[in-house]
């Protein structure tokens, strides 16, 4: 795309930060050109058009101009704001937490059609639905997208199947048996669970996870995948301490 040219296209505002006294700048994760920083002129004054649909969590359809530097936001129309998520502190922290994570890992000008539709279809299901896995189900498949998916299936040192899994280590990349364990300690139930999310059961994972008694390995899975993304990121997730961990 070239200087002064219009583009259309589709995103999530991962972020925002001001940008003199009245414009702001937005930083999207668009579906056609991955992450975008544009100014969106004139957002903060209390006549704005569009300032309320370019809030941290929006998805828009949107119209770009190429500037000299930064691309100008001229038109934002609204695809859904996740208001059952703002309405709720824990799950606007949980969908800050992924907006973070993805926001890290996009590149601007880079395409990730996968990223997109990942961070699109997690901020949905965390607005239908209470599960608490949302968030660390969305971090072990970032992870895994990323090429860096934790081996869960055997020992990730001796690679053992026919022993019991029974910690995880970030630096190994994975579930360890007893013989080869160190990092954390993990349950047979975590390890059910990490399985599930990992294999294509996430729909039975995050039903699972709503149950009461299930409380304790969420909280397992959520520490561990936590861990994991920032191990994998380098460093600490600022969102993380929103969370009721």
């Amino acid at each position: 795309m070239g200087k002064g040219t219009i583009h259309r296209d589709e995103g999530i505002v991962l972020r925002t930060y001001k940008l003199g006294e009245a414009d702001r700048i937005v930083v999207f994760l668009t579906k056609a050109r991955g992450k975008v920083r544009a100014v969106a002129k004139g957002v903060r004054k209390t006549k704005s058009k569009f300032g309320s649909r370019l809030e941290p969590m929006s998805h828009c359809t949107l119209q770009f101009y190429e500037g000299r530097e930064l691309d100008i936001v001229t038109q934002a129309e609204s695809i859904d704001n996740f208001r059952a998520v703002r309405e709720d502190l824990d799950r606007i922290g949980r969908g800050v937490s992924m907006l973070e994570v993805a926001d890290q890992l996009a590149q601007e000008g880079e395409v990730n059609p996968q990223l997109y539709r990942m961070l699109l279809g997690a901020l949905r299901t965390l607005e239908t639905s209470t599960s608490p896995l949302v968030t660390p189900a969305f971090y072990w498949k970032v992870l895994a997208l990323e090429g860096y998916r934790p081996e869960v299936e055997v020992c990730v040192q001796c690679g053992a199947d026919d022993t019991p899994l029974v910690a995880f280590d970030v630096e190994s990349g994975g579930l360890l048996c007893r013989t080869c364990r160190r990092g954390t300690p993990v349950s047979a139930d975590a390890v059910v669970m990490m399985r599930q999310i990992l294999g294509g059961g996430l729909n039975d994972a995050l039903a699972s996870g709503e149950e009461p008694e299930a409380a304790g390995v969420v909280h397992e899975v959520d520490q561990l995948a936590t861990r994991a993304v920032e191990h994998h990121l380098e460093r600490r997730l600022r969102s993380v301490n929103v969370l009721d961990h």
